[in-house]
C-alpha cells in the first residue's frame, strides 16, 4: 500500500497555531566566548540593512571592543533599575519592550536568572512573553544551560550548572550554531577577550581544559544536528512528503522523592528526544512509600514538576505493590521503554522487602528495561540540607501502655492459679496488641519489653528473679518483641494510609459537592462564595475570586474571609491582572511573578479567560504537590463553566427579551395598520357622504351613515382604551376603586355598549339571590365587553351567545359562553398572553390584547379566569371574584333569575 500523501493534518494545525506567534532564533555555542553575541548582532545589522524594525533589548558585551562597536547604531531599550539588598542591578525592560512591539528583538543569555522583583524568574519566560505577543527574538544559548544535558555536563566537567533552559524553548526555534576550534577559544581567553585575566586562568584551569571543550562541542554539534532533523521530518509531515516514518514509541520514567529521580528524568527526556516519543513521569504511592515529611513531599513535588518543565505527563498512583501498578500502567499505555533506577541497598534488605527493579524485569514482557545504578553518596548533600526540628515526645499513649500493663499484671496474679502459665503469657499479649493498633510501635515495643520483664519476674522460676531456667521462655520474650514491632508498623502503615485516604476523599467529596453546589445556581454571586468556600477548605488558605467589571479591570466579587479583599495590595491585583491577560498561571510557587504571595489560576473556558482564582496558603515556603495543583486548576475549571453558564444565560435573557419585545412591536404596529385604519376608512367614507350629498340622503340613510360612524368610532375607543388599560397594568399604575355592586347592573351596561349584540340571540342565565360584590363597576365592565367581544369574532354569525352568573363556593362566577369552534388544548392557556391571537378561518380583527386586559383586572381583585371547550360546541371564558364579608343590603329579586332573549 502506498501512503498516504496528503499533509498531516496535526502538523499543519502546528504550523498554523505558530503563525501568530514570535520566531525564535537562537545562537547555540558549546561555551562562552564562542561569538554567539558576535554573530547575533551581525545576523540583526543585516537584517535592520534589509528594512526590518530592529530594537536591542538586551545585550551583554562584557568591556569587549568588537561587540560593542557592532551595538553602535541599533535601536536599544534603556534597562530598568532594581534594588536587591542595597544594592542596584540593570534588568531588561520588558515592559518597554512590548509597547515598543517592535518586529524583532535581541535578548542575549537566554539562561540568565532575572533579579528577584522582576516579572519572571528567568529570561527565558521574558522571551515567551515576547514571542506570545508575535515579536520575533534573536538570543543566545550555551549547550550546557540545556536542562535535559546537564547532568551529562556536570560528568563531562566537574561543573554543575544551576541556570538551565527547558528543552521545549528550543523545539521550535531555529538553530544557528557558533563554533571555533579549541585552540582559538583557549587563546582567546588567554588575551582577555572573554573574562578578565583573574578569571580567565581560573576558568583555564577548571572549565576550559581541551577535553572539556572538545566533549562540549560535540553535544552542540550532535544537538544542531537532531534539531535539522527534526525539522526537516516536521516540513516532509506538513507537505506530505513521503519518506519512511519511524514507529512510535512511548517512554516512562520512575519517579520517587528521591534526589535521584532528578537524573532519571533528564535521561528519560534524552532518550524521548532522541525516540522521537511521548514520556510519561509515574510516582506510585503505597502504604510503606508514604512521603510522610515535609521535605519528602517537596522533593516529590520538586521532581514532579522538574519533569513537567521537560515535557512530560505526570501521573500519581496509589497501590499495593510498585512493581505490579508500574507494569499496569505500562501496558495500558502501551510503553516500550521503562527507566527505572535501582537504590544501593544491601542484599539482606533486598531479600526481606523485596526489589522493585527484579520485578518490574521479571514480568516486564517485551517491555525494555533501562535500570540505573546510584551512586554512593549522592543524596548525601540534599538529605543534609532540610533541618529536622525535634518534636516532643507525647507522653500520653507511653503512660496509656504502662497503665494497661499494670492493670493485666494485677489480674494475672489475682488469677495466678487459675489461669496457669500460658494464659498468663497470652494475657500479656493483649496489651501489646491494644497499644499497636491504638498508638503504633512504640507504645507497643514498651508494653513487650515490660510485659516480658514482669512475666519473668512474677511468674517464670526462680519467680521475683530477673533469671531464667528454663531458656525456652526466651522464645516467648523474642515473640512478645516481634509482635509488638510487626503489629506497630503495621498499625502505623494503616493510619497513614487511611490518613491519606481521607484526605484524597476530602478533595474529590469538596470537587462533586461544589459542582453540584453550582450545578443549579442561575445567579453569579452565589455560585462565586461557594467556589471560595469549598477551595479554602479544601487547600486550608484564603481564597478570592477576581472578574472583570465593567471597564475591563479585575475586582474581587468573592472571598473566602470578608478582610481579605482589602488587604490584597497593588503588586498581588498587579499579579492576578498577568494571569487574566495571559491566560497563564503565576505566582507563588511558579516560575512567573513567584515574589508574590499568593498562587492565581485562570479560570479559562473556550479559549477565553473569564476571571482569575487566587490562592493564598498560610505556609509560603512548602510547595504545592502536583496532584493539589491540578485539583485547584479542576476547581478553576469548574468555576470557569459556571461563570460562562451563567453568563450565557443572562446573554440569552436579553435576546429573548430583545426577540420577545420585537415580536410584540411588530405585533403592535400590525394591529395598529388594520385596526386603527378599518374603522377610520368606514368613519371617513360614511363622513364624506353625508358631506357630499347630504341632502340627497332620506332619513332612514343618513341614520345608517351616522351609526357606522358611531360605531368605527366606538371600536377605535375600545381598541385605544385597551392599549391604555395594559400600559397601566403593566406599569403598575391600575389603582382599583372598590365599591359594592350588583353583577346584573354590570352586565346590562356591558350589554348596552355592544351594539352588535342586537343581531346576536342573547342569553342572560343568573342565579336567584345573587349578593352584592366589592369590585371596581368600570373595570369589570371592561372585562365583560371584552369577553363579549371576542365572542363575536370567534363565533359565526346568527349563533348564540350566552351569559351566566353563580354562587360558587364563596366566590361569584360569571361566564361567557359561544358557539365557534373550539380551541386547541395546548392553546387554552396561551389565549391571555399579550398579542396572541388564534388562527381562525374567518378573518378576526384585533391586537389580541382584549383577554390579556381581562387577566389583569381579575386577578388585580384576586381572583381567576380560564378558558374551557364546550362539548356542546363554542367555548366557555369562566372568571370569578372573591365574595368577601355580606353586603350592608340585599339585591332586590323581583324578575331575578328570568332568562330573556336580545
Amino acid at each position: 500500500m502506498e501512503k498516504d500523501p496528503r499533509p498531516d493534518p496535526d502538523s499543519l494545525l502546528v504550523s498554523l497555531e505558530e503563525e501568530d506567534r514570535g520566531k525564535l532564533t537562537v545562537f547555540l555555542g558549546a561555551a562562552a566566548g564562542v561569538g554567539k553575541t558576535y554573530a547575533m548582532l551581525e545576523a540583526a545589522r543585516d537584517r535592520l540593512a534589509e528594512g526590518v524594525d530592529v530594537v536591542v533589548g538586551w545585550v551583554e558585551t562584557h568591556g569587549r571592543a568588537e561587540t560593542e562597536a557592532l551595538l553602535e547604531g541599533l535601536p536599544l531599550i534603556p534597562p530598568r533599575r532594581l534594588v536587591y539588598r542595597g544594592r542596584e542591578f540593570a534588568e531588561m525592560d520588558l515592559d518597554a519592550l512590548l509597547a515598543r512591539r517592535p518586529a524583532l528583538a535581541l535578548v542575549d543569555e537566554l539562561a540568565h536568572t532575572n533579579i528577584p522583583g522582576s516579572r519572571h524568574a528567568r529570561r527565558y519566560q521574558d522571551v515567551e512573553e515576547l514571542l506570545a505577543a508575535g515579536i520575533d527574538v534573536y538570543t543566545t544559548l550555551n549547550i550546557q544551560h540545556l536542562e535535559s544535558l546537564n547532568d551529562i555536563v556536570a560528568q563531562i566537567t566537574g561543573v554543575k550548572v544551576r541556570e538551565t533552559v527547558p528543552d521545549r524553548m528550543l523545539e521550535t526555534a531555529s538553530i544557528q550554531l557558533v563554533d571555533i576550534p579549541p585552540e582559538e577559544l583557549i587563546q582567546r581567553l588567554k588575551d582577555g577577550k572573554v573574562y578578565v585575566p583573574e578569571m580567565a586562568g581560573e576558568a583555564l584551569r577548571r572549565f576550559f581544559r581541551p577535553g572539556n571543550i572538545n566533549a562540549l562541542r560535540e553535544l552542540a554539534l550532535r544537538y544542531a544536528a537532531r534539531r535539522v532533523d527534526r525539522q526537516v521530518e516536521t516540513y516532509m509531515r506538513a507537505h506530505g512528503i513521503p519518506g519512511p516514518w519511524p514507529a512510535g514509541e512511548r517512554v516512562m520514567v520512575c519517579v520517587s522523592p528521591s534526589p535521584f529521580s532528578t537524573r532519571l528524568i533528564r535521561i528519560a527526556r534524552r532518550m524521548a528526544e532522541g525516540l522521537q516519543a511521548e514520556w510519561l513521569a509515574v510516582y506510585v504511592e503505597t502504604p510503606r512509600r508514604f512521603p510522610v515529611g515535609e521535605a519528602e513531599r517537596d522533593r516529590l513535588a520538586k521532581n514532579l514538576r522538574l519533569a513537567e518543565e521537560l515535557g512530560a505527563e505526570t501521573i500519581c498512583l496509589t497501590g499495593q505493590d510498585v512493581a505490579e501498578e508500574l507494569l499496569e500502567l505500562a501496558r495500558k499505555r502501551n510503553i516500550s521503554q521503562i527507566i527505572i533506577g535501582k537504590p544501593l541497598r544491601s542484599r539482606l534488605w533486598e531479600w526481606l522487602h523485596g526489589s522493585v527493579v527484579d520485578k518490574v524485569i521479571r514480568h516486564s514482557e517485551g517491555i525494555s528495561v533501562h535500570v540505573i545504578p546510584g551512586k554512593p553518596g549522592q543524596d548525601r548533600e540534599v538529605h543534609r540540607a532540610p533541618v529536622r526540628i525535634r518534636r516532643p515526645v507525647p507522653l500520653l499513649p507511653y503512660a496509656g501502655t504502662l497503665g494497661m500493663v499494670l492493670l493485666f499484671i494485677i489480674c494475672a496474679v489475682f488469677f495466678e492459679n487459675f489461669l496457669g502459665p500460658v494464659n498468663i503469657a497470652l494475657i500479656f499479649l493483649l496489651p501489646v496488641l491494644a497499644g499497636a493498633v491504638k498508638w503504633g510501635a512504640g507504645p507497643a515495643v514498651l508494653a513487650a519489653l515490660v510485659g516480658a520483664l514482669a512475666f519473668d519476674f512474677l511468674f517464670v522460676p526462680p519467680t521475683f528473679r530477673f533469671t531464667v531456667a528454663d531458656l525456652r521462655y526466651l522464645i516467648s520474650f523474642l515473640i512478645f518483641v516481634l509482635v509488638a514491632l510487626f503489629t506497630g508498623t503495621l498499625s502505623s502503615r494503616l493510619q497513614q494510609q487511611v490518613h491519606h485516604s481521607r484526605r484524597r476523599e476530602a478533595r474529590t467529596a469538596a470537587l462533586y459537592a461544589l459542582s453540584r453546589e453550582i450545578a443549579a445556581v442561575s445567579e453569579l454571586e452565589p455560585v462565586l462564595e461557594s467556589v471560595a468556600r469549598k477551595v479554602a477548605e479544601t487547600v486550608e488558605g484564603q481564597v478570592v475570586v477576581l472578574l472583570p467589571d465593567k471597564n475591563g479591570r479585575l475586582s474581587v466579587r468573592a472571598a473566602s474571609s470578608p478582610g481579605l479583599p482589602d488587604s490584597l495590595d497593588e503588586s498581588e491585583r498587579a499579579v492576578a491582572t498577568w494571569v487574566f491577560e495571559h491566560g497563564a498561571m503565576a505566582g507563588r510557587g511558579t516560575d512567573t511573578l513567584s515574589a508574590s504571595a499568593g498562587l492565581y489560576l485562570p479560570l479559562r473556558t473556550g479559549g477565553e479567560v473569564r476571571g482569575v482564582l487566587g490562592v493564598l496558603t498560610r505556609d509560603r515556603e512548602r510547595y504545592l504537590l502536583p496532584e493539589q495543583v491540578r485539583l485547584l486548576e479542576a476547581f478553576a475549571g469548574l468555576a470557569a463553566l459556571a461563570v460562562t453558564r451563567i453568563q450565557l444565560a443572562e446573554k440569552a435573557r436579553e435576546a429573548q427579551m430583545l426577540a420577545e419585545s420585537e415580536r410584540l412591536r411588530t405585533a403592535l404596529f400590525n394591529s395598529l395598520s388594520h385596526d386603527l385604519r378599518t374603522p377610520l376608512a368606514s368613519i371617513i367614507g360614511a363622513v364624506t357622504s353625508l358631506l357630499e350629498g347630504g341632502d340627497v340622503y332620506d332619513p332612514a340613510a343618513r341614520r345608517d351613515l351616522l351609526q357606522t360612524i358611531k360605531q368605527g368610532a366606538m371600536r377605535m375607543n375600545r381598541f385605544v382604551n385597551n392599549l391604555l388599560d395594559m400600559a397601566r397594568l403593566e406599569s403598575g399604575l391600575l389603582s382599583l376603586r372598590k365599591e359594592w355592586c350588583d353583577i346584573q347592573d354590570i352586565i346590562g351596561v356591558a350589554v348596552g355598549r355592544l351594539g352588535e349584540l342586537r343581531s346576536r340571540p342573547l342569553k342572560i342565565d343568573l342565579q336567584p339571590n345573587l349578593p352584592l360584590v366589592q369590585a371596581d363597576f368600570v373595570l369589570i365592565e371592561q372585562v365583560l365587553v371584552n369577553l363579549l367581544d371576542n365572542a363575536l369574532k370567534y363565533s359565526e354569525p346568527g349563533s348564540e351567545i350566552i351569559i351566566s352568573a353563580r354562587r360558587e363556593n364563596g366566590q361569584l362566577a360569571v361566564a361567557v359562553a359561544d358557539r365557534g369552534q373550539h380551541i386547541p388544548e395546548e392553546d387554552l392557556q396561551r389565549i391571555f398572553d399579550k398579542f396572541y391571537r388564534l388562527q381562525s378561518p374567518r378573518l378576526v380583527s384585533g391586537t389580541g390584547l382584549g383577554l390579556a386586559i381581562c387577566k389583569g383586572i381579575i386577578e388585580a381583585h384576586g381572583g381567576r379566569i380560564w378558558a374551557a371547550n364546550n362539548p356542546a360546541g363554542g367555548v366557555v371564558i369562566t372568571f370569578v371574584l372573591p365574595l368577601g364579608e355580606p353586603a350592608p343590603y340585599k339585591v332586590p329579586t323581583e324578575g331575578a333569575g328570568d332568562g330573556h332573549g336580545s
